[in-house]
């Protein structure tokens, strides 16, 4: 595998790109989905809840916390998780200035 020269582009450029590479999954879309709605930490009833392995889902967890959008606790032998606030308004602020930043042009191919 190649070297992914990231250190040759900006820090909000690297931090986009693993945001979006995190959400780059519709199962991660599905987990966060379903700890916003539940607005209070999720423990083990993802399995049940997305019809996913608990294999599967704890990957899909463990990037989505790598990533730095959700947080997770211990609650006795099962580990809880919930969106990460700050992570969240950082997320928000990235890709609104990154979707603004494109002025549709007439003359485009």
């Amino acid at each position: 595998m190649g070297i992914s020269k990231t250190e040759i582009f900006t820090d909000e450029q690297n931090r986009l790109a693993v945001l979006f590479k995190a959400l780059a999954h519709p199962a991660r879309i599905a987990i966060l989905q379903r700890i916003i709605i539940a607005n209070t930490c999720i423990c083990g009833d993802l399995v049940g809840e997305l019809g996913l392995a608990q294999a599967t889902i704890s990957q899909h967890l463990k990037e989505l916390k790598s990533a730095g959008i959700i947080q997770g606790t211990i609650e006795g032998v099962s580990v809880c998780y919930c969106i990460d606030p700050e992570a969240w308004k950082l997320m928000e602020r990235y890709f609104s200035e990154f979707m603004a930043s494109y002025k549709p042009t007439p003359s485009c191919c």
